[in-house]
């Protein structure tokens, strides 16, 4: 075969092979490893607030400041993928997290463990929104929403186990050995991303890479597409003669990309509120242990697998858009129900399920819709920059919640407030859909012109 072929079209008509089932599980870990380590700081607050003797407002610094780190890496690694492949940054982010996370465990003071959780959140902050990217560049368009809400169940499920595990390590071996353990297991799981984990191959067409590099990975794709004389392309597109970041913040992009920004900074403020101040709020507020309360909070990343899952399956058939506004109604239901409870451990179990699935399943979402809105050559840019933006409603969550206890609010009051952040990320997703519909109109119509 010597005539080019379209990579993306390519996997597109392709079924989903064993090849791509691979780079999801390895999506799936990474994302787990960082579940894990970015949940441990809420798992450990009570116990450090107890320990250290910290007022609650002294909480704020140390669980925004893995969240500060976490911005900053994600608008930085962006551009990097972009330019250097996306296997590099993220093994180089799963390096940096679980380097800073043990590093963590030997803090002597509040100062030290604020800082190493600020290192530790820029190795953070590259390896979710560039692992998505990797599993959506191999995802057919078919499937592309499922395949990355299966990839980010890693999350919930790494961060439900962090909550599992610190209701036994803490009482039983002291908060530090939470930490050690969300340090060591990603430096045991580097070398096996040294070894498997592919480049994008579309990245790598994109770019122009060695045609042998890339005919082995076809090879594994698609053989029966691979021959000795066989060339790939990707689709041409208008990409902003600036570069990457110049294309998602460009005419054709912006609005699009400040609502996936508005959507996912409220949408990040809710999740990281609830990871971060629920085991707190439960003890505080409902009167329970620290055991219980992790339990609850694990509750709460349990249900995330499942609303990913769904929210990724129901993407790929209905109007995107509107299965997110429709799910963050429902989280902001479920939000204020939860307040309803706050001395009853069951209910608060089982509706503390009920937010993760809705809100976890949600931002998750919101990872698959700008995966499918920008450009190959914008594609890790425009991702990581969404996360990055994002992760200002997770650091303000972090203050916000250390506000609302030093004000007093009930536990009913701290859920009720949280309706307006939920139905304001509906009304901006719903915007975006809105605006992406137009631009598409607007594409066909200058096609069927040409």
């Amino acid at each position: 075969m010597n005539h080019a072929i379209d990579i993306r079209q390519l996997i597109d008509q392709q079924p989903i092979g064993a090849y791509q089932k691979w780079v999801v599980f390895l999506g799936f870990l990474i994302i787990a490893l960082d579940g894990l380590d970015v949940a441990i700081i809420g798992f450990i607050a009570p116990q450090l607030k107890s320990e250290w003797q910290l007022g609650a407002q002294a909480l704020g610094p140390v669980l925004s400041a893995a969240l500060i780190g976490l911005a900053l890496g994600a608008l930085v690694a962006g551009p990097l993928a972009d330019r250097y492949g996306r296997k590099a940054v993220l093994l180089g982010s799963v390096l940096l997290f679980g380097l800073w996370t043990l590093a963590s465990a030997f803090s002597p003071n509040l100062e030290t463990l604020v800082a190493l959780r600020f290192l530790t959140g820029l190795g953070l902050g590259a390896a979710m929104p560039n692992a998505s990217t990797l599993v959506s560049e191999y995802a057919p368009a078919r499937s592309r929403s499922l395949l990355i809400t299966l990839a980010f169940c890693g999350f919930s499920l790494g961060a439900a186990l962090g909550g599992f595990v610190s209701a036994w390590m803490i009482p039983n071996l002291g908060w530090r050995s939470v930490l050690a353990l969300g340090g060591v297991l990603p430096l045991l799981v580097l070398p096996l991303l040294c070894w498997r984990l592919p480049e994008s191959v579309t990245f790598l067409v994109s770019q122009g890479a060695d045609p042998q590099r890339i005919r082995r990975i076809v090879q594994r794709l698609a053989p029966a597409y691979c021959g000795p004389d066989s060339t790939f392309v990707v689709p041409a597109v208008s990409a902003h003669k600036g570069g990457a970041i110049a294309t998602i913040l460009s005419p054709r992009y912006r609005f699009g990309t400040l609502m996936l920004w508005t959507g996912y900074v409220l949408a990040l403020f809710l999740v990281y509120l609830f990871s971060g101040w629920l085991p707190t709020l439960v003890k505080e507020g409902g009167g329970f242990s620290v055991s219980q309360a992790a339990i609850v909070t694990a509750c709460f990343q349990i249900g995330g697998p499942l609303g990913a899952v769904s929210v990724g399956w129901a993407m790929d058939r209905c109007h995107p858009q509107r299965v997110l506004m429709l799910t963050f109604l429902f989280s902001g239901a479920v939000i204020f129900a939860i307040g309803q409870v706050a001395g009853d451990f069951a209910w608060l179990c089982a509706i503390a399920w009920a937010v993760g699935f809705g809100l976890n399943g949600a931002s998750v979402g919101m990872n698959a819709l700008a995966a499918a809105f920008y450009p190959t050559e914008a594609r890790a840019t425009g991702a990581s920059w969404m996360s990055g933006i994002g992760r200002l409603g997770a650091i303000l969550s972090a203050f916000a919640g250390a506000q609302m206890l030093a004000l007093g609010w009930s536990f009913a009051q701290v859920f009720a407030s949280l309706l307006v952040p939920a139905g304001l990320a509906a009304l901006a997703v719903l915007l975006q859909g809105w605006y992406a519909k137009t631009e598409r109109s607007t594409d066909v119509l200058h096609s069927s012109r040409g």
